[in-house]
């Protein structure tokens, strides 16, 4: 083929295909004329992989926090004489209570029968503010329940947040001074299940359990199995109110005082019964018989609470520990079982009382005794009987060593009647801790003292003047830090404002001239003082 007819078939193609069939016909690689070139290929992007993204932790609850003077774990009523006190002073008070009710033994147990504190001359040792409840209670004021509800209300609580139904979570503690430690926070669920959180200067063990004071570094001192030789713990009998209704008290009263000394003794032993009160009626206890072998009915302490109704604290259950919801459910399903043949009996057995019916149910046991721990003094038997009073003294005691019984010992035993004693600060700070106090039943005492110093008046009068203390002290210097000055400061501040003497008072020393030897003995309570005194 000639050259030019080549030539005229690659034209006519290229018009037919255009500028890019002639590039591609001619093989050239360069751009044609007038055509501007191609742009270069993009790259491919370059391909990522999707990791999934890791969950977002969710946000803390922010708790709320309070600050405040002081916290009472629990509202048992010896403590809330510190609380009031405190909160006279101008210091803020809170109260959380694990119970699902406040007032403990007071008003949850019902235990409205008042052992008042008397020295060897029958002199009432009763002083404070706990004087006007049991000046009402002798007076017949305040005997019912709506009348004890009324007192704790108007003259404790009153003013103080309490916050019943919780349940302690966290305790946050600190470095103290001289080697304690400090409790400085509590986290606790309320019963709405939120969690909150408290901060103080000063913290109150103030429940029949140990609430707080379990969560701490404490030191158990030994217990009556270490007096009775027992191989476990027990405690002494926890007891149960009995609340009865249509008594006819002044028939019963009429008749009792009409007997001979022979009759009256044939029928109810040894007794003693007035307007108010009816004590021990021994034999006629002693003719009943329990249906439970942890079920012991002992001498009555009676009192006529008016219009036919009778409260009585004499019902006993063993193998109770009050800190197991469990033991004690089982307890009071075991007392409220056996109330209704101690009735048939009391109908049987005591003039007035043929028509008498149960007059309700306690909600909880009267609960006497706990773990004693270690405090920076430890009351002793030879304290009480020594009637030994202390440079720091914050109540002035008395009662008879009184030991309630035990599973293995059922029966309990008195160890000895102080005079009167001291009861020193110190026994109310809780060893190894800056600023926790053991209030009420926690107080600092071995086994035996324990017997007497339990009692309400004496722990209530020592409580009171530590909220008063609080308050002097102003956070200068730590309760474990007071002197002999700081104490003298506050005896004249509770003598001449609240009518309390806890200095001039001497007590009887009832082992004047015992050797140490024979103090030992008598203070690990294997010298019964009673007993021991007759034949030394």
């Amino acid at each position: 083929m000639k050259k030019g007819t080549l030539y005229a078939i690659l034209i006519v193609l290229a018009v037919v295909l255009g500028v890019g069939g002639w590039v591609l016909l001619s093989g050239s690689q360069e751009a044609a004329p007038n055509q501007a070139p191609a742009p270069a290929a993009k790259p491919e992007p370059e391909t990522k992989v999707q990791h999934p993204a890791a969950p977002a932790e969710p946000p803390k609850p922010v708790i709320p926090e309070e600050k405040v003077d002081i916290v009472l774990v629990g509202s048992e009523m010896e403590g809330m004489y510190l609380a009031r006190a405190a909160a006279d002073e101008g210091l803020k008070v809170v109260i959380i209570d694990p119970a699902e009710g406040v007032g403990g033994q007071l008003l949850q147990a019902e235990m409205l029968f008042l052992d008042e504190t008397k020295d060897d001359a029958g002199r009432s040792l009763v002083q404070g503010r706990v004087k006007e409840l049991f000046d009402g209670f002798k007076a017949g004021s305040i005997r019912k329940t709506s009348e004890y509800e009324k007192y704790f209300a108007d003259k404790l609580a009153k003013g103080i947040p309490i916050e019943s139904g919780v349940k302690i979570d966290k305790v946050e503690t600190a470095p103290g001074t001289n080697g304690k430690e400090k409790v400085v926070s509590v986290v606790y669920t309320g019963k709405d299940g939120k969690p909150k959180k408290l901060t103080a200067s000063h913290w109150v063990e103030n429940t029949d359990h140990a609430a707080l004071a379990s969560k701490l570094k404490t030191v158990r001192l030994p217990g009556l199995e270490s007096v009775y030789g027992l191989p476990t713990i027990e405690y002494m009998a926890s007891g149960y109110m009995m609340k009865f209704k249509n008594i006819d008290w002044n028939r019963f009263v009429t008749h009792f005082n009409s007997l001979s000394d022979r009759d009256r003794a044939n029928l109810y032993g040894v007794a003693y019964v007035n307007d108010s009160f009816a004590i021990a009626l021994t034999d006629m206890v002693r003719k009943y018989t329990a249906s439970d072998e942890l079920v012991f009915l002992r001498g009555l302490n009676a009192v006529y609470q008016r219009d036919g109704e009778v409260l009585i604290n004499a019902l006993l259950v063993y193998d109770v520990d009050p800190s197991k919801p469990e033991s004690v459910k089982v307890a009071l399903e075991r007392v409220r079982k056996e109330l209704p043949m101690i009735r048939d009996h009391f109908r049987k057995h005591i003039v007035g009382w043929e028509k008498a019916e149960i007059n309700g149910y306690p909600n909880h046991l009267y609960v006497r005794e706990y773990n004693h721990y270690e405090t920076d003094h430890v009351l002793q038997v030879s304290d009480a009987l020594g009637g030994k009073m202390f440079w720091d003294n914050v109540s002035i005691a008395g009662y008879p060593l009184d030991l309630q019984g035990t599973k293995s010992v059922k029966w309990g035993i008195e160890m000895g009647r102080p005079d009167k004693y001291g009861m020193p600060l110190r026994s109310f700070l809780l060893k190894s801790y800056d600023n926790v106090i053991m209030a009420g039943k926690n107080v600092g005492a071995s086994a035996v003292a324990y017997g007497s110093a339990r009692i309400q008046p004496n722990t209530a009068l020592a409580a009171e003047s530590i909220g008063v203390l609080i308050k002097q002290l102003g956070g200068a210097k730590t309760l474990a830090q007071v002197d002999e000055a700081d104490m003298k400061q506050l005896h004249a501040t509770l003598a001449s404002k609240y009518n309390i003497r806890l200095t001039g008072v001497t007590g009887a020393n009832k082992i004047s001239g015992w050797s140490e030897a024979e103090i030992a003995k008598l203070n690990e309570g294997s010298i019964s003082y009673p007993a021991y005194v007759r034949t030394r």
